[in-house]
Formats: C-alpha cells, sequence, structure tokens
C-alpha cells in the first residue's frame, strides 16, 4: 500500500534499490546529495547532478526535464554515507520560471524497480522559492527510512547546498547551472502534442515484455538510463524478452480519441511475421501531420530503446565487477581454481546478459528500419531529403507546413537508421551552422578553408529549403557577407533571384541590414503590444524574415554585435530569424559576452558530429544536414520555380 506523506512524515523502505520519480510540469533540475551521520555533505563529490550525474549507488538525470527518474541503489553507498537527500532547482538564465510558486506543485514518488509506489509527497506551499529539498533517504539503525522535507531556498542551488554543509556551495551551483544551461541549448524541444496521448507503446525495451513499449519500462523523459537500478535478472533468462516475437506496428498508444482521419491499415506479414508497418500510421489531422507525430514516434522509441539496452549493459557491466571484487576480497577464492571458476562464471553470465540485451534492441531497431523504409519515401518536400523524388513534382505551396527537416539523426548502435531531424515552423530558435572544425572525427580531417565553404554551403541549403516551403509571399531572405567570402556558395540563391537585394558587404552593408531588421522587430512588438497591428507602416514586409550572416565577427563593430544578439533573442517571436555561419573560436575576443547568443541558437554542422541531445533522455545523437546530391540541380530548379511564382502572383520583388 503506498504511503502518501506530507512534510516531515517518514516511512520505511522495504528494499535498497530503488527509483525516485519526479513530475514537475516544467523542466527542473533533479540532483542528490550524500550526507555523513551529522547531515553533512563533505565535498563536492557527495553531489550528483548533470554534470556528474553518477557515483556508486546513484544515478541521476543528465539534464533539466519535466519528468524524471533517479536510480538509487543503497546497498551500495559508501559506509560513511547515512542520508540520500533529492533536490529540485529551477535552472536559471535559460528563460524558463523563477519560482516554484509559478508552477504546479511538484509530485515525487519512491517506487520499487517495478515501478510501484512505495511512497509518494506532493511538494505544496511553494512560492519565491528556486530550489527545494523533496525527499530524504536516511539510515537508522541499520535500516533505511524515506522523509518528506519539502524545504525550499529562495536563495536557489547554492542556498541549499550552503546549508548542507558543502563549502564551495555557489561554484558548484554555478558548474550545475552552467552545465544545465549548454545541455538545454543542445536538446531539442519535444513537439507539443497534437491529437491524442503520448503514444508511446511501440517498441519492447531490455528486460521487459516485448509487446509493451518504453512508456512501460523504459526511462521517462529526461532520466538518466538507470544502470544501477535496472532489475536484477537473477535466473538471466527470465528477464530478457526474446529476440522474435511479434511486434505491433499500429502504434496503439499514439492513436487519438478524436475522430481523426483513420491511417491506411497494416498489411499482412508473411505468415508467421508481424504486420508490416505503414506511413502515417500516428494520429493527426492531415497525412502532414500523422508523418509529423510518427517521424517524433520513431525518434522518441529509438532513444528509449536504446537507453534502455544501454542500461541493461551498464548493469551487467557492474554486476560482474561486483562479484569479481568479491572473489578478490575472499582470501579462500582468491586464487587457485575457485578463483578462475568464479572468474569465468561471472564473465559468462555478462555475455549472457549483454547478448540478450542486445537481441531485444536488434529487434528494437529492426522494426523502426522497416517503418522508416516506408516513411521517408511517403514525406512531403518540407520532410524530404533533397534526394527525394517529390522534389521532382515540386509545386509552390498554398500554406505553411508544420515542420521543417533540417538533416538526420543517429545513434551508434545502429549508423544506418537516420530519424529525420524535423523542427516546427515558424522557427522558434535561430540556427548556427558551426563553421569551426569541432571534436568530430569528420570536421578533423576537413582543413579550415574547407570548412568554412562546407558550412556556408549547408547554410545555403537550409534556406533554400525554407524558402521553397513557404507560400509566394510569407517569406523573405537576406545575407550579410562582409567581405563577398561565400559569393560562390550563394549562387543558388543569388543566381536565382530569390534575394530581395544582393548581399551585404561592408561594415556599412552590416549597419544598414542590421537597422533594418531591428527597427522591424521594434515596429511589430510595439504593435502587437499595444493591440495596433493595424498601424503598421504599409511598406512593412509582413513575410516571415531570415537573416543569414557569413564570416562573423568580421565587419561587425560592438554596435552591429548587440543588434545581432537582440534579433537572436527578440527576432523570432515577430517572425525575424537568425541563420549565423561562424566558428566560435573567431569571436573568442569577446569572451562570455556572446554565450547568451550562442545558445540562443540551435548548433547545427556541415559535417556528421554527435552535439544534439534528445530531450527524453539526453543521448549524443550525431546530426547529418541535408544538402542536395553532388553535382544536383535541385536547388536551383526549385528556387528558380519559386522566382517564377513571385512573378506570376506579383507577391514579391525580385531583385536585379
Amino acid at each position: 500500500m503506498t504511503a502518501e506523506l506530507v512534510r516531515g512524515q517518514n516511512h520505511p523502505l522495504p528494499q535498497t534499490r530503488l527509483e525516485v520519480r519526479i513530475a514537475a510540469g516544467k523542466p527542473v533540475v533533479a540532483g542528490a546529495t550524500l550526507g555523513d551521520d551529522q547531515g553533512r555533505v563533505r565535498s563536492a563529490d557527495w553531489v550528483a547532478h548533470p554534470a556528474a550525474p553518477q557515483m556508486p549507488g546513484l544515478e541521476v538525470s543528465r539534464q533539466a526535464a519535466a519528468d524524471h527518474r533517479l536510480a538509487v541503489d543503497l546497498g551500495a553507498m559508501p559506509e560513511a554515507v547515512h542520508t540520500v537527500t533529492v533536490l529540485l532547482a529551477l535552472p536559471t538564465g535559460v528563460g524558463g520560471p523563477v519560482r516554484f510558486g509559478g508552477l504546479a506543485a511538484p509530485f515525487v514518488a519512491v517506487t520499487d524497480l517495478d515501478g510501484d509506489e512505495i511512497a509518494t509527497f506532493t511538494i505544496t506551499d511553494l512560492d519565491a522559492e528556486s530550489a527545494v529539498t523533496a525527499l530524504e533517504l536516511y539510515r537508522r539503525n541499520g535500516a533505511w527510512k524515506v522523509r518528506a522535507v519539502g524545504q525550499g531556498y529562495a536563495g536557489g542551488l547554492a542556498a541549499m547546498l550552503h546549508d548542507q554543509g558543502l563549502p564551495e556551495a555557489a561554484t558548484l551551483a554555478a558548474e550545475i547551472n552552467d552545465a544545465v544551461a549548454r545541455g538545454m541549448a543542445r536538446s531539442l524541444a519535444p513537439p507539443a502534442r497534437t491529437n491524442g496521448g503520448d503514444g508511446r507503446v511501440r517498441t519492447a525495451t531490455a528486460g521487459g515484455d516485448p509487446t509493451q513499449g518504453a512508456s512501460a519500462s523504459g526511462p521517462v523523459a529526461g532520466a538518466a538510463p538507470a544502470s544501477i537500478g535496472a532489475p536484477d535478472p537473477g535466473g538471466a533468462d527470465a528477464s530478457a524478452a526474446p529476440a522474435g516475437g511479434p511486434v505491433n506496428y499500429r502504434h496503439p498508444g499514439r492513436q487519438s480519441a478524436a475522430p481523426t482521419p483513420p491511417p491506411a491499415a497494416p498489411q499482412p506479414g508473411p505468415q508467421g511475421q508481424p504486420p508490416r508497418p505503414v506511413a502515417g500510421d500516428a494520429p493527426g489531422w492531415t497525412t502532414e501531420e500523422r508523418l509529423y507525430n510518427q517521424v517524433w514516434g520513431m525518434f522518441e522509441d529509438l532513444a528509449r530503446s536504446t537507453a534502455a539496452y544501454r542500461s541493461a549493459v551498464d548493469f551487467a557491466d557492474s554486476r560482474m565487477e561486483k562479484e569479481l571484487d568479491a572473489v578478490l576480497s575472499d582470501p579462500r577464492t582468491r586464487v587457485g581454481p575457485l578463483a578462475d571458476a568464479a572468474r569465468t562464471e561471472a564473465r559468462d553470465k555478462h555475455t549472457r546478459l549483454v547478448e540478450q540485451a542486445r537481441a531485444v534492441l536488434d529487434r528494437d531497431l529492426a522494426q523502426l528500419v522497416a517503418e522508416a523504409e516506408v516513411v521517408e519515401p511517403a514525406l512531403p518536400p518540407a520532410y524530404a531529403r533533397w534526394s527525394s523524388p517529390v522534389w521532382q513534382a515540386y509545386e509552390v505551396p498554398m500554406e505553411m507546413p508544420m515542420a521543417l527537416r533540417l538533416g538526420d539523426l543517429h545513434l551508434p548502435e545502429r549508423t544506418d537508421l537516420r530519424i529525420p531531424m524535423i523542427v516546427r515552423l515558424p522557427l522558434e530558435r535561430g540556427l548556427w551552422v558551426d563553421s569551426g572544425r569541432g571534436g568530430s572525427s569528420d570536421a578533423a580531417i576537413v582543413d579550415p578553408t574547407e570548412m568554412r565553404r562546407l558550412a556556408m554551403e549547408s547554410a545555403v541549403a537550409h534556406a533554400a529549403r525554407l524558402i521553397a516551403v513557404y507560400p509566394v509571399g510569407e517569406f523573405t531572405v537576406h545575407v550579410i557577407d562582409p567581405a563577398g567570402a561565400g559569393a560562390s556558395a550563394l549562387t543558388p540563391l543569388t543566381s536565382t533571384g530569390v534575394l530581395p537585394e544582393a548581399p551585404a558587404v561592408g561594415a556599412q552593408g552590416v549597419a544598414a541590414v542590421l537597422a533594418k531588421l531591428t527597427q522591424r522587430v521594434d515596429l511589430v512588438q510595439m504593435a502587437v503590444r499595444s493591440g495596433a497591428v493595424d498601424a503598421l507602416p504599409r511598406d512593412l514586409d509582413t513575410a516571415q524574415q531570415l537573416l543569414i550572416v557569413n564570416d562573423f565577427p568580421h565587419g561587425f563593430d560592438d554596435r552591429a554585435v548587440n543588434q545581432l544578439r537582440y534579433l537572436a533573442d527578440e527576432g523570432p517571436s515577430v517572425g525575424v530569424h537568425l541563420m549565423m555561419v561562424a566558428d566560435r573560436e573567431d569571436a573568442r575576443a569577446y569572451g562570455p559576452a556572446l554565450d547568451p547568443l550562442w545558445r540562443a541558437l540551435l548548433r547545427v554542422t556541415p559535417v556528421a558530429d554527435d552535439h544534439l541531445a534528445d530531450p527524453w533522455v539526453g543521448h549524443a545523437w550525431t546530426f547529418e544536414p541535408s544538402l542536395a546530391p553532388q553535382g544536383s540541380e535541385v536547388l536551383t530548379r526549385v528556387l528558380s520555380q519559386v522566382t517564377r511564382a513571385r512573378e506570376s502572383y506579383g507577391g514579391h520583388d525580385i531583385a536585379d
């Protein structure tokens, strides 16, 4: 029976392997501190947080999220540890809530490994606090208990850590906040569910029922893979899902209760085989919406299935290590035949566990590969690769699409399984096409000059897609190229006449374009706030605006830099978007003053790079941009068609 705790109340814990589940409604930071017999945190090494999420017996989330799972193994805690305190904090400097009083009351549950609740606590009566001590797991007379705390701190994370006796509280709090801000900057925002539930009954997880999906046994949003909290297979074979078995391709959890147009029914497979997947098998009123939801569902399924596999491997590794340590610590089995037999048994058990987990993952991956093979050819132009046949039949659209493809994402467990990276339109964040060499192996073999060229070509491909998927007269592109270094890469835009004016060069050109766009942002913001949109100047271009900036910070003075930051922060809300093509190292003279600019933009790369994170479990995903095939004229052909449509409709002035 679940104990519903109130502040100060405690409850015995029947076991030492637990999960702490947190639901906060908005992204929060979840962590934990270890305390000695006086309740004091001895050092920063006794704090588990997004920048250092793992320690013996404890694993926390690697990023801020609305929901968390913390894995706890009290039996693995060092002898000096007498308390484990679960803490929550609001991220700072990322534009989110600044006080818990503005959120729904956070809910915290201590569960067993099957998800059955042992004790719950709803943290009420919070106001100006930005950090809160949620629960305390403590050891008393050899037994562990949980206590509901709910102590808030208006001084934030630093005040809370200081109250627990940590000498370097302010320094660690700053490190945690910086790690969270960096994590949120590289994390893709999950889509808002337009229809139906969260739709996560799909793929099997390592150690789970093969007919259930990641929602049943995989990590929740933002959770770290719970390696120390993975189910103990005991007899090993009993806990692993079989590698075969039917797979439900209908995604029942994605189906909507609303009367949406039904997707096509799955086609029966060969005798004894599961049904074949179909494109559009997700909730939504239109085919485009169903495909959008299906792609994001595939993205989430791959993230969660991989998390389950990695969690199972981590558990197998830690179990083998523990068993080998036990062999070495016992003088009777340290050497000799008994020692050899024990080591062999531990390694064999490890191999079996990993193989079972891999078999389940391979089955899940095969399902996703089969789905990708039918979904990719069905994608509309906004979602399709440039090599797709849909571009051969391209026509200028009459309506803006829901979203836009920027490239592909994949994980090392199956590099040929590519998930389209689709972002909502209008763009909610600007783009930073990184022309630096970064840390990827692909970037390391490209010289700096070539990397800059590739970055500009990638930016042009993104801009061309944006131009192509918007209706006539609803999207305008401006280019700042101070030294003219991007002239060759810009040819598809300049030669087809889709730019309203030639790329701006020199300091004067930079100043003129930035002044024009910042004035537009100011005017639209004032009109919206005052409810006087009709009073906007008649010659104001009301289309969505995209500014491509090449070779930053060349040609930019301090005023221009501040205007650029202003556009990055305020522009998206009024239809002005920024696409920076830049190497951060070139702007290092500005120091931390430009950190908010880089964080405001979504970083993408011109070559494969594993810098993006999913919003559920925080895997590092390898991104590859969507580029036109080598030697293809698809960009020029599509943009020329846009120009002809503009001339025909008279919806836009065309540059000479």
